[in-house]
């Protein structure tokens, strides 16, 4: 039996449960729902569960440590359960990939998330698995503005889709391996 760590990456607190940053918790709590592990457990400066799904031990986390700090839960989690960043899934948005599709990469930089950028720094490597949501770029303004404000109404429509969409991909990625999972979904529309 496998054990990954799948962590969704976000900001704690309902001033930022529906903003684009929080796309990691998002698909974290509908992977949550959907496995019935629950992710309420205060350790590892984060809520998190534990719990079996498709013959795999699960660990989920979300870091209560803000975006900018989100490495250092992750760090511990990984050190605690004797795991390595082979081991680790990151959910997360990304402003590269427009609102509506996924995209999974294996290892890379951090291309300015400073959550990624965290979780390089405190791991030393950046050769984890990224689950990388589109939440698409603002056409004006400012792109921290655009990622701490709330998803569209018309975004909102979608998202229960999208989010449903991440999880089936994060179920072929436990039962398939990444190949497979790769060549399906990367850069699909799950609207």
């Amino acid at each position: 039996m496998a054990v990954k760590l799948i962590v969704g990456l976000g900001n704690p607190g309902p001033k930022y449960q529906w903003t684009r940053h929080n796309a990691g918790f998002m698909v974290l709590d509908r992977l949550s729902h959907l496995t019935g592990i629950t992710v309420t457990r205060k350790n590892f400066s984060g809520l998190c569960g534990e719990g079996s799904w498709q013959g795999d031990r699960l660990i989920l986390l979300k870091p209560q440590t803000f975006m900018n700090l989100s490495g250092r839960s992750v760090a511990e989690a990984l050190r605690f359960h004797k795991l390595t960043v082979e081991d680790l899934i990151v959910i997360h948005d990304d402003l590269d990939i427009p609102f509506g599709r996924v995209k999974l990469k294996a290892g890379g930089g951090h291309a300015g998330h400073n959550g990624l950028r965290s979780l390089s720094q405190e791991l030393g490597s950046g050769a984890f698995l990224r689950v990388r949501m589109g939440i698409g770029r603002p056409l004006h303004g400012d792109v921290v503005n655009y990622v701490l404000s709330n998803f569209s109404p018309e975004e909102m429509i979608g998202l229960p889709r999208l989010l449903d969409g991440i999880v089936d991909l994060l179920e072929m990625l436990i039962t398939e391996g990444l190949p497979k999972t790769m060549s399906l979904y990367n850069n699909k529309e799950l609207l």
